[in-house]
């Protein structure tokens, strides 16, 4: 089954019944990356090129969909989580 719209998730009483319902069931690409856009103006983000090595991206698009999110957002998160690290590194 795929999940077109969240209110086709339901409450979960627990985590054995939420594993359940997800060994069946998968986001549709369009609702995370709506929801992930839905959080962000056109103001808050700029449009970069970044070139990678295929295997690399085929490994980055592929953790990612283990996960349920959107590979670019995945990347922006662990940017953005790098630049903590090393911001709090300069600080210390």
């Amino acid at each position: 089954m795929t999940v077109k719209s969240w209110e086709q998730v339901p409450e979960f009483a627990g985590e054995a019944e939420e594993a359940s319902f997800w060994e069946d069931a998968q986001l549709d690409v369009r609702l995370m990356e709506n929801s992930v856009l839905a959080g962000q103006s056109a103001k808050e983000s700029v449009t970069i090129t970044l070139r990678m090595d295929p295997r690399m991206l085929s490994r980055v698009k592929y953790l990612a969909r283990s996960r349920f999110l959107n590979y670019q957002s995945m990347i922006k998160q662990w940017l953005s989580e790098r630049l903590e690290e090393e911001h709090n590194k300069l600080n210390q």
